[in-house]
């Protein structure tokens, strides 16, 4: 932190109010980005917004969503219903209060970079979407 003797011009771009560097980047972009880093590396994965949520698709088909501080993610039911039961950080994906569905989870992870544990998951949900019938 800058010292009262130092002049303001003096002081390093590190020596903000909160002592972290100056930066553009909101902790939800930084958090988005390191989400992106997971998943769009995955074969065929695309990303855009729907309904003001970034969502993550393959083959045209929604496979993963970022809500609040998780990520919904499709898989099948009966998988979908263990992970519930046997993690403690994957609840019922309810996106804005929204009911939820028996093939939706969210994963919450306090740090998005947490999120390259949960590959097999990802892969898991790319290819259940991929094979799902079309409604």
């Amino acid at each position: 932190m800058c010292h009262l003797r130092r002049t303001w011009f003096n002081c390093s771009v590190h020596d903000n109010f909160r002592g972290s560097p100056l930066s553009t980047d909101t902790p939800e972009s930084s958090r988005k980005a390191q989400i992106d880093a997971v998943l769009l590396k995955l074969p065929g994965v695309s990303a855009r917004k729907i309904n003001g949520l970034d969502a993550y698709f393959v083959s045209d088909k929604m496979f993963a969503c970022i809500s609040g501080r998780g990520i919904g993610l499709r898989l099948p039911a009966a998988t979908a219903a263990e992970l519930q039961f046997s993690r403690d950080n994957v609840v019922p994906f309810q996106p804005a209060g929204m009911a939820s569905s028996r093939e939706w989870i969210q994963i919450d992870r306090a740090e998005a970079a947490e999120y390259a544990n949960d590959l097999q998951l990802f892969q898991a949900s790319l290819e259940f979407v991929k094979a799902a019938r079309t409604r």
